[in-house]
């Protein structure tokens, strides 16, 4: 489909479409209700003579699952479309329509668009919908049982820990030691921005200006090795739906926690929300605010102008409110001004104002070889988390990991930056810190990682990338 064919059909849809049904392809099965009762009726209504149904496939499967649908032309109409490579994948293979001159998508900035661009932003394929954010919730009946305030700093997150586990009634900080992923992206991931300065570490990152064995990645690891003493009984082989269990039951002063699950404990547990704490009062902030989800056009679909109706739809304040505010914890990724209603959503998105955001790290280019970044960030984290790994020997199996089939890391490395690298004086010695010799003098600041350009994708790369959709994601 051409863009000319696209910004031309724009201009049909505002007349009555022929009777449609479309299919909706997603991971989100926890969200089947919302669509059907809230979000395909709202469409509806405005949209008479289309119907939309919602066919959800369990999480892991869902790439296989697609991609196998896709190559025998059983897939849906629309295609609910992972961040970057996943997605990347599918429309190089031709399975997403070019959306780069469908109206509406300009209601959306550029970094919403990015991680459903091609690598140099020529091309966009699907519209962006939401974004979820990282930090931890908290239980606020504990917190005013034994006296405790938010704590804002790193000392502070720690003296907070360690007060709620000599009291000894409570798990200090909820979160599971069995799944590795959890380890990694409410762990590693969550706190990691506010050590490598969000996006301009990460860029740098991909631009080899830095590199996973420098300083500021070390540290990121030393302090998730702390948090194993916090876990409580069991907490090494604890899951994470007991995980959740144990918050929501009122049994964990913390919760290491992604805004998805805003919705699920809303009723159920008395409970605030907290950024990932910053090394000293007054430095500047960074979390992660991942742009999650999207959406894009089967190009093999037979009701193509029905499908384009609905994924303009979705360039509209209207959505952006409903699904901010039926959904909340996944946060509109569009330019609408709207109010959010549920009051822990409305303060994650606030932080928006207050702090810089990044994505997670290991999303972007840096996953598509072998060994991919991501899943070995995910199996290394566990593993300093439950002490299996010390903090540095992570770090640099993750660079080794890179390095073997990352060309920007392969050669010198150019510059790097400080960091929030501050950590309580107790830590060095249950976690191993580096001798000081190892850590200075301190790296110049990245001139400016913001506007690295990302680099040429090799034959191998794209070999790696093409193989992406055949494996279950973690």
């Amino acid at each position: 489909m051409s863009n000319k064919w696209i910004g031309a059909l724009s201009l049909l849809l505002c007349g009555q479409l022929m009777a449609s049904e479309l299919v909706i392809e997603s991971w989100r099965i926890d969200d089947k209700a919302l669509w059907e009762q809230k979000i395909i009726p709202a469409f509806e209504a405005a949209h008479p003579g289309i119907q939309v149904r919602f066919n959800g496939v369990q999480n892991v499967e869902y790439m296989p699952t697609l991609w196998a649908s896709l190559k025998d032309g059983k897939a849906g109409d629309l295609i609910t479309c992972r961040p970057f490579d996943d997605s990347l994948a599918l429309f190089k293979a031709g399975h997403l329509v070019e959306l780069s001159e469908m109206a509406g998508i300009e209601n959306f900035p550029s970094f919403a668009q990015s991680p459903w661009q091609t690598d140099t932003g020529a091309q966009t394929f699907c519209v962006p919908m939401a974004s979820v954010i990282h930090g931890f919730f908290y239980n606020k009946q504990i917190f005013s049982e034994l006296g405790l305030s938010v704590p804002q700093t790193r000392d502070e997150f720690f003296n907070v820990l360690d007060k709620v586990k000599a009291d000894g009634r409570y798990v200090p900080l909820a979160m599971s030691g069995s799944e590795s992923w959890v380890a990694s992206e409410l762990g590693f991931q969550n706190i990691g921005p506010n050590y490598w300065k969000g996006e301009d570490g990460r860029l740098a990152l991909i631009g080899g200006q830095e590199r996973l064995d420098n300083p500021q990645y070390v540290r990121v690891f030393e302090e998730l090795a702390r948090w194993r003493s916090y876990l409580g009984e069991g907490g090494e082989s604890r899951d994470y739906a007991s995980t959740n269990a144990l918050f929501t039951a009122g049994k964990a002063a913390f919760y290491a926690a992604g805004s998805w699950e805003i919705a699920p404990f809303t009723g159920k547990v008395d409970f605030g929300v907290m950024r990932p704490p910053v090394a000293r009062q007054g430095d500047g902030c960074f979390f992660t605010d991942h742009t999650d989800i999207g959406m894009g056009l089967n190009p093999a679909s037979k009701n193509k102008e029905a499908a384009m109706a609905f994924l303009q739809w979705l360039t509209t304040s209207q959505f952006a409110e409903l699904y901010t505010n039926a959904l909340p914890g996944f946060f509109s990724l569009s330019n609408h001004f709207f109010e959010v209603i549920n009051p822990a959503a409305k303060e994650m998105m606030e932080w928006r104002d207050q702090c810089d955001s990044s994505i997670r790290v290991a999303t972007q280019i840096l996953s598509r070889g072998t060994p991919k970044l991501g899943d070995e960030l995910a199996e290394v984290s566990q593993a300093v988390l439950l002490g299996k790994l010390a903090p540095l020997a992570a770090a640099q199996q993750l660079e080794q990991g890179l390095k073997g089939w990352y060309g920007p890391h392969q050669g010198p490395q150019a510059k790097g930056q400080d960091c929030q690298c501050d950590v309580p004086a107790a830590a060095s010695a249950a976690v191993g810190t580096l001798p000081a010799a190892d850590l200075a003098p301190a790296m110049s600041p990245v001139a400016s990682a913001a506007v690295a350009p990302l680099p040429v994708s090799s034959p191998e790369v794209e070999a790696a990338l093409s193989q992406q959709l055949e494996a279950p994601t973690p």
